[in-house]
């Protein structure tokens, strides 16, 4: 199994990082199958449903380069929960002195969001310094990551929310952005049909996507 360090070792291991959610596990595990021999080695497993917990244990069994981490977590519990489930890294939307103490205690290397500069502000203060964009089309998408790269030139963020194949590589070629999070790599009706080809194929041309900052 890759021993993941930090947060920053993950986003050097390919410039997507899928954002998944799965209401079925055996489909959950299908479609991880098909990212992975697409090329893409790193995936967020949401905590949105019920069938998240399982499928990062199956799918962290796929193979031993494969890097499982949890997404959505918002609460201290959770973390806990992931890591047992084989989670080798976190996500959440936000963060708290709370969240953030419970990633630390478990040893979770932790993408905590950010939308102003307060929350980067308080990010730094917590000593990260690779941080989610979130939501990023939202949230001033491109020119917002621009402005924030003045007053704050070390972080490295991971942009994610609404960004899709087109978009994805006005975001890479940013000198702060690392890698991005997206979903188009798994289309609901490609999901529907079970074309787990198509999905592979994806995987395949997001992991060829070329980076500017930081991370290769």
């Amino acid at each position: 199994m890759t021993k993941i360090h930090d947060i920053a070792h993950v986003a050097s291991l390919g410039p997507v990082i899928p954002v998944l959610q799965f209401d079925d596990v055996e489909q959950g595990v299908a479609v991880c199958r098909a990212l992975y021999a697409g090329g893409v080695k790193v995936l967020e497993i949401t905590l949105r449903t019920e069938a998240g917990l399982k499928v990062i244990e199956r799918a962290s069994q796929i193979a031993d380069d494969i890097v499982v981490g949890v997404g959505t977590l918002t609460r201290a519990d959770q973390v806990l929960a992931a890591v047992k489930a084989g989670a080798q890294f976190g996500v959440s939307p936000g963060l708290t002195p709370t969240l953030d103490r419970a990633a630390r205690d478990a040893g979770l290397p932790l993408l905590p969001g950010v939308m102003t500069p307060s929350d980067i502000i308080a990010a730094l203060e917590a000593g990260y310094e690779t941080v989610k964009f979130f939501p990023a089309q939202q949230a001033g998408g491109v020119a917002m990551l621009k402005a924030f790269h003045g007053p704050f030139p070390t972080l490295k963020f991971c942009p994610t929310g609404g960004i899709t194949y087109d978009t994805a590589s006005h975001f890479l070629a940013l000198p702060n952005v690392v890698c991005v999070g997206g979903s188009w790599l798994v289309p609901k009706a490609a999901v529907e049909a079970q074309n787990w080809d198509e999905i592979s194929h994806l995987a395949h041309t997001a992991s060829e996507l070329a980076r500017h900052g930081g991370a290769h």
